[in-house]
């Protein structure tokens, strides 16, 4: 099988290697996939920062040459890479192209922006003297992204870094590389200079280490959990260097007496369990007011029963495997936990069996949840939702506010007024009206409050924030 290299100061350096295990079947190995040692992430930024100023000053239409042959090569190969994804991540193949073409849309929103760097001229309150504010490359971007959108997600943090004229070191998870190699294959064959994207595969506590020790990173975007998040932000801090964190989320699904119930349901089984669950926007607390409870309940347990686990490229499948036996181990003690604090399992919570070995769990749905149990207040990150009953809007929406987290939220009513009142008084960065609380357009900001999100905002034009340092110059008539 081929071994796949890293990539560093433009060349291919293999290594010792590791196997990418396919989720839905363990038997199939996706390929092996080059680890990283501390050296090598040395010289990966090394290349990065000898690749930066040059970089920084180039054409707006050589950046905007190599983001437009990437969306196009990633768009015309969707399928291939959409049943990669899927392959070595366990969403189901539709939500693979899905993703895949997400990330095609993400280096073309961003080769238009390469087109569309602005600045400001102004009279200075000094007369004869002229003042002009500028945006510049930050320098050297450390990315670090997790295994749940493989292809999505270091779209969207490469993509405006290149656009914005800044050099790459990328480390993607460990646990699913296929995606991270061919995106950074494609970028490399479209044009890059050498040393401007450096791939370096491997463990965090290796590579990642190293990142994070470094001083010559100039700012680190990261996307991963609560506890190494705040590791990044602890050597960020250190370093006196930026930084951008998306964590995680505990985000609550409101569903009042007045919402359409096949609209709630529907938002509430594609926001909860599907891609397994496995989303940071995942709708875990679906908060329902007294009046439709039962028959909110009883529905959304009919429709898990129609759903199918199974493989992910199977036809007909609905939610794929859990990622990993670690995962999966997790999502089977918070089951247990939910039971031992009194909430009542009235769907799913099984290991699966299916025709190859894989990590398949049947959808777990508790009720006569409470929002003080630790399956109400932790993130499990899996196919696993908790009912909590409150008498009316205002208990709903003071339960929804009361977390640590604050990414995304959503309300299921049929009036306005609720509707306008939770949009405003949500304490959550991205706000749905029913809608599933996962599921964002790829041009408009993405990022939350309190513990979900730290820096500025990732996605659209706000990626600039990040990406970019703004300089004031002052020129004497």
């Amino acid at each position: 099988m081929t071994i796949h290299p890293n990539l560093i100061d433009g060349e291919w350096v293999l290594g010792e290697a590791a196997p990418n295990i396919n989720p839905s079947n363990t038997d199939d190995i996706v390929g092996d996939y080059t680890r990283a040692s501390s050296d090598e992430a040395k010289q990966a930024i090394a290349a990065a920062r000898a690749a930066a100023p040059g970089w920084s000053r180039s054409g707006l239409m050589e950046r905007h040459a190599v983001l437009r042959k990437a969306s196009d090569e990633i768009l015309a190969r969707k399928e291939e890479l959409g049943r990669l994804l899927s392959q070595e991540e366990g969403k189901t193949l539709p939500e693979g192209i899905g993703e895949t073409i997400r990330a095609a849309q993400v280096f073309d929103f961003f080769a238009g922006e390469a087109l569309r760097l602005s600045g400001e001229t102004v009279p200075s309150v000094r007369p004869g003297i002229g003042v002009e504010m500028t945006r510049e490359a930050v320098g050297v971007v450390g990315i670090i992204t997790p295994w749940n959108f493989p292809i999505a997600i270091p779209a969207w943090k490469i993509a405006p870094a290149l656009c914005y004229g800044n050099a790459i070191v990328f480390k993607p998870a460990d646990l699913v590389p296929g995606c991270a190699w061919a995106i950074v294959d494609i970028l490399h064959r479209a044009g890059l200079p050498k040393g401007v994207l450096n791939l370096i595969m491997g463990r965090g506590s290796v590579v990642g280490q190293t990142m994070l020790d470094s001083p010559d990173i100039d700012a680190i975007t990261f996307t991963g959990s609560v506890a190494t998040g705040k590791r990044v932000a602890a050597s960020c801090a250190e370093h006196m260097r930026k930084v951008q964190l998306e964590m995680g989320g505990k985000n609550p699904l409101v569903v009042l007496d007045d919402a359409d119930l096949g609209t709630a349901v529907e938002c509430a089984v594609n926001g909860a369990f599907f891609s397994t669950g496995q989303r940071c926007t995942a709708s875990s607390r679906l908060i329902v007011t007294e009046g439709i409870h039962d028959n909110f309940v009883a529905a959304v347990a009919e429709r898990l029963q129609s759903l199918v686990v199974d493989d992910a490229l199977k036809d007909g499948t609905h939610i794929g495997p859990v990622v990993d036996e670690s995962q999966l181990s997790q999502d089977e003690e918070y089951i247990r936990i939910g039971q031992d604090e009194g909430a009542k399992l009235v769907f799913g919570g099984e290991r699966l069996e299916r025709g190859s070995p894989g990590f398949y769990l049947q959808p777990a749905l508790f009720v006569e949840a409470s929002n003080d149990m630790r399956i109400s207040r932790e993130e499990i990150f899996g196919p696993v939702a908790s009912v909590i009953r409150a008498k009316d809007y205002d208990e709903a929406l003071s339960l929804a506010n009361d977390t640590v987290f604050g990414l995304s939220s959503g309300i299921c009513t049929q009036g306005l007024k609720h509707a306008t009142h939770f949009k405003r008084n949500s304490e959550a960065g991205m706000v749905m009206v029913n809608l599933p609380t996962a599921g964002v357009d790829f041009h408009v900001p993405f990022g939350g409050r309190k513990g979900s999100s730290y820096g500025p905002r990732e996605q659209g034009s706000y990626a600039k924030e990040f990406y970019t340092t703004v300089k004031t110059a002052y020129t004497g008539m």
